[in-house]
């Protein structure tokens, strides 16, 4: 029997997926390219500009690599390492991890790393889009899966946390 805290994890997971997918299509056939930082919005379309010195926009622009565009140069090798780690992750967390607290922040990894996956047999790379600026510095291009990785990285940590009791490490 499914447990309903594993129903939930699987639901947000496909959630990010389908949400993921539906962004990268819509960036990918409505906002051309980017070639050039040099002015606002930046090829793409403005979200805010210069609330306290930060800004945002929505751009078109591709990953070949991993985080930040590094192992660009071995998209292949990249992929196949990816697919292996989240085949390994999925194992973990359904068959061996019992404790069903962790499904929710593992589903966010997963189904992030599964989006960027997906991403290279669609479209031969990782389509990337939110992009910010603070104080005149760029930020790297992201994407929602990207950021439902982060999320569940930062989730993860905080359910560790309160499961030791709000130590992160032992006292004695």
């Amino acid at each position: 029997m499914i447990s309903r805290k594993t129903w939930m994890a699987m639901i947000f997971g496909l959630t990010v997926i389908g949400a993921d997918f539906l962004s990268k299509f819509l960036v990918n056939t409505h906002i051309p390219l980017v070639f050039s930082y040099s002015s606002f919005p930046y090829g793409g379309v403005a979200i805010f500009e210069d609330l306290g010195g930060i800004s945002c926009s929505l751009v078109h622009s591709i990953n070949k690599g991993a985080a930040w565009g590094i192992l660009s140069n071995y998209q292949e090798l990249l992929v196949f390492f990816r697919i292996g780690l989240v085949s390994l992750l999925f194992i973990y967390v359904y068959i061996y991890k019992k404790d069903c607290s962790y499904y929710l922040p593992f589903a966010f990894i997963l189904a992030g790393a599964f989006g960027n996956i997906l991403d290279y047999f669609v479209y031969g790379h990782v389509v990337d889009m939110v992009f910010f600026q603070f104080w005149g510095y760029g930020y790297p291009v992201f994407n929602l899966a990207d950021s439902a990785i982060t999320l569940g990285g930062f989730f993860l940590l905080i359910s560790y946390y309160f499961k030791k009791g709000g130590r992160l490490k032992d006292e004695g």
